[in-house]
């Protein structure tokens, strides 16, 4: 009781009792505690839906896009990739290991800007070489590889702010990548 008297509530928040059009001379230092815990409740509360607010207008929302496409071997033994479709959404990917290493045979996806810079560059397992393992007539497990014609295949990316194009073109172990069997337009 005395900390009350000792602090003299009364001065400091008067201002405030007046805004809330309460008279002072009728609390009671007892009632001061209750009080000031309603008012830092209401003040903390306040004050956390500002700050997420202003964080979400500030910070764009991620985008995640799905790709389908179909591959075929052509005649000259040459690879054709044809564009089914896209769907883009807001989301994020968790993180994934990505492939470094590819081989003769496996793509290589890029995200572009709108100068065809390199955003990302991400390795495609051979979507025309499947590995299947079974189980044959003694049990055991095998392993058997399948080489198609043709396969589809679907990508998801998260998508870069600056992406205007997805580029996939054959592996090579130059660094120069050679010309783009498929270049998307995503805008």
């Amino acid at each position: 009781m005395s900390l009350f008297y000792f602090l003299n509530f009364t001065k400091y928040f008067t201002p405030i009792f007046s805004v809330l059009k309460l008279k002072t001379e009728h609390i009671k230092p007892k009632t001061y505690l209750p009080l000031l815990c309603v008012l830092w409740f209401l003040m903390s509360c306040g004050s956390h839906k500002n700050m997420a607010t202003q964080e979400s207008s500030i910070e764009s929302s991620p985008k995640i896009i799905f790709l389908n496409y179909n591959i075929k071997k052509t005649a000259d033994n040459k690879r054709s990739i044809k564009f089914i479709n896209k769907i883009v959404t807001d989301g994020k990917l968790k993180k994934t290991d990505v492939l470094e290493d590819g081989i003769i045979g496996d793509l290589v996806c890029m995200q572009l800007d709108k100068n065809s810079n390199t955003l990302q560059r991400f390795i495609i397992k051979n979507p025309l070489v499947k590995n299947i393992e079974y189980i044959d007539e003694s049990n055991s497990f095998q392993n058997k590889k399948i080489d198609l014609d043709s396969a589809q295949f679907s990508l998801r990316l998260q998508l870069r702010p600056n992406t205007k194009y997805i580029a996939i073109s054959n592996f090579s172990t130059s660094e120069n990548p050679k010309k783009p069997l498929i270049k998307t337009n995503i805008n």
